[in-house]
């Protein structure tokens, strides 16, 4: 077995949120109102790395929603998230498995949008076999679903993932050229950054063509129902692309919990057209964005953000280097 690595802090410890209490009083009672009974508890989310409100409700009727909101003027950024979250999941194809867009609401100056309440939980480190067997089994069926992108969809108007990795996802590049500092790495990939930039220049040409993905696709934005099964959140950023990034993305933490990941990925149905160096050039982009990233600084999103980013890319870069036979 690999070794075994798990974050400096649970992915459903990450967040720094207002709880209910904390809501200016006229947004409560705007909620309250658009619920159409009292509030009787919420359970504020524990993971994810915005600062916005997110909980669990329970109303007097035992009815259970799920409410994100955000200020329009405090955290306009977050808003705007939100906004296309609600917008995006209310045209997903019904196999999705998706929570459901219930309401959105703009009321105290806030943004706010209702799912229904998914009665499950996030999947912990180190991965159970059946969660992750789950979690895999759920994103074959929405890459599936998502392969021939729906119309609806593509109203909403959504990027390409080609033009976000050369945007966002192109750090290796910008390391060799000169134009961003090399982040703390092991002195075997500081040896070769001429070949971490090649494998990430790569990418975007393998981008190009797929369906719509969740480009977001990691263990916090998956829960796991009393029945076993998954479900995907938090669709706030799909795009244009092959279903095989989003696969290699979430396996980083499988690789993380000491699973041969080169198999999970080999065998997943959204694996079958990728080019033979898709995961290298995949896990280098990703290795680089994140390195780079838990290097630069203070942020006004959750303070475990930079560390994760960290662990993330120390553990992608390890996972290259076993592939490429770096030592």
């Amino acid at each position: 077995m690999l070794p075994i690595s798990v974050p400096p802090v649970p992915y459903g410890a990450t967040a720094v949120r207002p709880d209910w209490a904390d809501l200016p009083a006229a947004l409560r009672d705007a909620i309250t109102a658009r619920i159409g009974v009292p509030v009787t508890a919420a359970v504020t989310a524990g993971g994810g790395f915005t600062r916005g409100f997110a909980a669990v409700l329970t109303a007097a009727d035992g009815d259970r929603v799920f409410v994100k909101a955000a200020s329009r003027s405090d955290q306009p950024h977050v808003a705007d998230w939100y906004a296309r979250e609600a917008a995006i999941t209310a045209i997903l194809p019904a196999v999705v498995p998706a929570p459901r867009l219930r309401w959105t609401l703009d009321a105290a100056g806030h943004t706010v949008v209702c799912f229904d309440a998914i009665d499950g939980r996030m999947p912990r480190l180190p991965w159970a076999p059946d969660d992750l067997d789950a979690t895999l089994t759920a994103w074959a069926t929405a890459a599936a679903a998502l392969r021939e992108p729906p119309a609806e969809l593509l109203r909403v108007g959504l990027p390409t993932l080609a033009d976000l990795l050369r945007a966002d996802l192109s750090w290796w590049g910008e390391i060799v050229a000169g134009r961003e500092a090399l982040p703390a790495v092991p002195s075997h990939a500081a040896a070769r950054l001429a070949e971490l930039a090649a494998l990430e220049a790569a990418l975007p040409a393998y981008a190009t063509g797929g369906g719509v993905i969740h480009c977001d696709l990691r263990l916090d934005n998956v829960l796991i129902d009393g029945g076993g099964a998954a479900w995907i959140c938090d669709w706030n950023w799909p795009c244009l692309g092959p279903a095989w990034f989003d696969t290699a993305g979430l396996l980083v933490t499988a690789y993380a919990s000491g699973l041969d990941a080169d198999a999970l990925f080999a065998a997943h149905p959204t694996a079958r057209d990728a080019p033979a160096d898709a995961l290298d050039a995949t896990l280098a982009a990703l290795c680089g964005h994140w390195l780079t990233r838990s290097a630069a600084g203070a942020t006004d999103a959750s303070p475990h953000l930079r560390a994760h980013a960290r662990w993330s890319g120390g553990i992608a870069l390890t996972w290259l280097s076993a592939r490429r036979g770096w030592s």
